[in-house]
C-alpha cells in the first residue's frame, strides 16, 4: 500500500479568499477555514439560487483519491453505500461509520475509473477522516492520497445553472444527469450540489477555479455565502455533519437508511447498524413545524407534555415557505407525523407538530 499525504494547509484560506474580500463578503470561521457567510445578504442570495443561479466557493471541502487493484474493495469496506459494478461517472452519497454505527462523516464517492475513486469529505473533518482512512487501508493494495490542498471547487446552483455552465464557462454538461460526473482535461464536473436545486460542482486547480470565478462574477452571477447554503440545504432536508449526523448520531437515527446497504457483504459498522435498524433506534431525526413565528435554534429543547424528549439540530423561519420549522433528534416514540410537541425558546414554550423533514420540494434533473 502506498500512502501520500499532501502538505497541510497553513493559512486555512481557500484559493478564492481575496475574491471574497474584494466583493465585500462578511467572513467568518467555518470548518477551520475563513469563509464568506454572505455578500448581498442571505435572503437575496437564497432567492437567487431558488429562482435563477448562484455561485459558491466550496474549496474548503476535502478530496481523497483511492486508486489501485483493491480500490473498489477498499471503498466498499469503509462506505455504507454500494459502489460494486457501478458505471464510470456514477456518484454515490453515503457515510463512513465506526464499528458502533456512529458517523465518521458523510461524503460523496465518484467512480472515475474501474480502479479509481474520488472521495469528497467535509472540511471540518479532513484531518480526522484522513487519519481514519489510513488506519482502515492496512492490507489493501491501493494508492491513497489526500488531495485536499490541490483542488479548488465551486458550486453553480439553480434553475439557470446548466446554461450558465455551458455559456459562460464553456463546460459542456447537458448530458449529465443527477449524480453523474465527467472529466474535461484535468477538471472534474459533476451534476451535484447541496441546495435542492439543479446544479453543478467543478473541481480543478486553484488557478482554474479562480478563472471560473472571475468569469461568472463578470457575467453577473450572484456570489453566495455559507449562510444561504445552510438555509437552502435545510429546506430540502439535507443533513449537516455536526448537526444531523455525528459520532453519536447514526445514519439510521438520521433517517438515511436508504444509503446504508445492509445487503452488502461487509462494511465497517454494518453489524451495529443492522441491529439498530431491526430493533429501531432510540432516537429519530424529525421535522417540526411551529404554530407560531418563533425561530427554533440548534440545541433548543423539544418537549412533550412539559418533559424533555430531544433537541433541535437546525432551525429557521424558512425563506421559501414562510414557516418556522426545524429538524430535531427526539425519542422515537414521539416521531410519528402530526404528533404534537413543544419547543423551549428562551423562557417560553411554543407548540408545534412533527412533519416531514423536507420542507421544500427538490428540483433536480433526473
Amino acid at each position: 500500500m502506498a500512502i501520500k499525504q499532501e502538505l497541510e494547509k497553513k493559512d486555512k484560506r481557500t484559493c478564492l479568499y481575496d475574491k471574497h474580500v474584494l466583493l465585500g463578503a462578511f467572513m467568518s470561521p467555518f470548518g477551520g477555514f475563513e469563509m464568506p457567510i454572505q455578500y448581498a445578504g442571505i435572503a437575496p442570495e437564497h432567492t437567487a439560487v431558488r429562482e435563477h443561479v448562484g455561485l459558491f466557493d466550496v474549496s474548503h471541502m476535502g478530496e481523497v483519491t483511492v486508486q489501485g487493484k483493491d480500490a473498489e474493495r477498499y471503498v466498499q469496506h469503509i462506505f455504507t453505500n454500494d459502489v460494486a459494478g457501478a458505471p464510470v461517472g456514477k456518484i454515490f452519497y453515503g457515510m463512513m461509520c465506526y464499528e458502533n454505527g456512529g458517523t465518521v462523516d458523510d461524503l460523496l464517492v465518484y467512480k472515475m475509473g474501474e480502479k479509481d475513486f474520488f472521495l469528497v469529505i467535509n472540511a471540518a473533518n479532513i484531518d480526522k477522516d484522513w487519519a481514519w482512512m489510513q488506519q482502515q487501508a492496512v492490507g489493501f493494495d491501493i494508492d491513497l492520497q489526500n488531495r485536499s490542498d490541490f483542488y479548488g471547487q465551486i458550486a453553480v446552483q439553480g434553475p439557470e445553472s446548466e446554461d450558465t455552465m455551458e455559456r459562460i464557462l464553456g463546460l459542456p454538461c447537458k448530458e449529465l444527469v443527477f449524480y453523474t460526473c465527467k472529466t474535461v482535461g484535468d477538471v472534474i464536473v459533476s451534476r451535484t450540489g447541496y441546495t435542492g436545486e439543479d446544479g453543478f460542482e467543478v473541481y480543478g486547480s486553484h488557478d482554474f477555479i479562480r478563472e471560473c470565478w472571475d468569469k461568472l462574477i463578470a457575467a453577473g452571477v450572484q456570489a453566495c455565502g455559507l449562510g444561504c447554503r445552510d438555509t437552502l440545504r435545510f429546506e430540502v432536508g439535507l443533513p449537516l455533519y455536526g448537526d444531523e449526523l455525528s459520532e453519536e448520531i447514526t445514519p439510521i437515527m438520521a433517517g438515511l437508511g436508504m444509503f446504508v446497504k445492509l445487503d452488502k457483504e461487509e462494511f465497517i459498522g454494518k453489524e451495529a447498524l443492522a441491529k439498530q435498524k431491526a430493533e429501531g433506534p432510540a432516537k429519530k431525526l424529525v421535522g417540526i413545524e411551529l404554530f407560531d413565528k418563533a425561530i427554533p435554534r440548534h440545541g433548543y429543547t423539544v418537549l412533550k407534555d412539559g418533559q424533555p424528549i430531544g433537541e433541535v439540530t437546525t432551525g429557521y423561519h424558512t425563506l421559501s415557505t414562510d414557516k418556522s420549522v426545524c429538524m430535531a433528534l427526539i425519542d422515537s416514540q414521539y416521531a410519528k407525523l402530526d404528533t404534537e410537541v413543544e419547543i423551549q425558546i428562551r423562557k417560553k414554550v411554543f407548540p408545534g407538530k412533527v412533519v416531514k423533514k423536507q420542507f421544500y420540494n427538490k428540483s433536480y434533473k433526473k
